[in-house]
C-alpha cells in the first residue's frame, strides 16, 4: 500500500514538474526575421553591394591580367629557351618568378583575409547590419521576446536571445564543470559577427606556379 501511495506521488510530481515546464515555455514568446528580406528592402545596402561586386570585378580583371601577361613571359621563355645560356634562362626564369609572386601578394592584398575586399565591406555594409540588429533587439525588448531567429540562415541562427534564458552556466554545473562569469548584459549577439552572412572573400583563380 504505501509502495502504491509513493508510486502516485511520483505520478503527480511528475505531472506538476510537467505542466509548470509546459506553462513556462508558452509564456516565452519567440520569433522570426528573414535578415535577406530585410536588407535587401535597404537601399543602402543593395548601392553597398553593387559598389562592392564593381570593386571585387575590377581587381579580379587586374590580377587577370598580371597572370596573362606572366604567361606570355612564360610562353616566349620556352620559345627561345633552346637558345639561352644556362645564365640567361636562369635571369628569364627569376624574372617570371618574381612576376608571379608579386601578382600572388597583390591577390592576397586585395581578398586575402582582413584584405581590402573585406575592410571596404566593413566600411560600408557592416554599419546597416549594424542597425538592423539594434532595430531587431529594440523590438525584443520592447515586445518581451525570448529569442529571434533568422529565417534566412540555414540553421534558424539566434539574432537575439534574452540573457535569462541562457541556462549554460547551469549545464556546465551539472557537468561538474566551472564557468567564467558571463556579462550579464550581453544577448546571443549576432552583431558582433555581423558579416557571418555576407560572402566569403573570394580571391581570384591561383595560377599554377611555373618555377619553384
Amino acid at each position: 500500500m504505501i509502495k502504491m501511495n509513493r508510486k502516485l506521488i511520483k505520478k503527480k510530481l511528475l505531472v506538476t514538474i510537467f505542466t509548470i515546464a509546459a506553462i513556462a515555455v508558452s509564456a516565452q514568446k519567440f520569433a522570426y526575421v528573414d535578415s535577406q528580406f530585410i536588407l535587401s528592402n535597404i537601399p543602402g545596402y543593395k548601392a553597398a553591394q553593387d559598389q562592392l561586386n564593381q570593386i571585387s570585378i575590377e581587381w579580379h580583371k587586374e590580377i587577370e591580367a598580371k597572370y596573362s601577361e606572366i604567361d606570355q613571359l612564360y610562353k616566349a621563355y620556352k620559345s627561345d629557351e633552346v637558345l639561352l645560356t644556362d645564365e640567361m634562362k636562369e635571369k628569364r626564369q627569376a624574372e617570371i618568378s618574381q612576376k608571379e609572386q608579386a601578382v600572388k601578394d597583390l591577390q592576397k592584398l586585395h581578398f586575402g583575409v582582413n584584405g581590402d575586399l573585406f575592410k571596404k565591406r566593413q566600411e560600408l555594409v557592416k554599419p546597416i547590419q549594424d542597425k538592423v540588429y539594434d532595430a531587431i533587439q529594440n523590438l525584443a525588448e520592447k515586445d518581451n521576446l525570448a529569442v529571434i531567429f533568422d529565417k534566412s540562415s540555414d540553421y534558424m541562427a539566434i539574432l537575439y536571445a534574452s540573457p535569462k534564458y541562457d541556462k549554460s552556466n547551469e549545464v556546465l554545473k551539472s557537468m561538474g564543470y566551472s564557468a567564467a562569469t558571463k556579462n550579464s548584459n550581453s544577448s546571443t549577439n549576432s552583431k558582433s559577427n555581423s558579416n557571418s552572412n555576407s560572402d566569403p572573400e573570394q580571391e581570384a583563380t591561383p595560377k599554377k606556379k611555373y618555377y619553384h
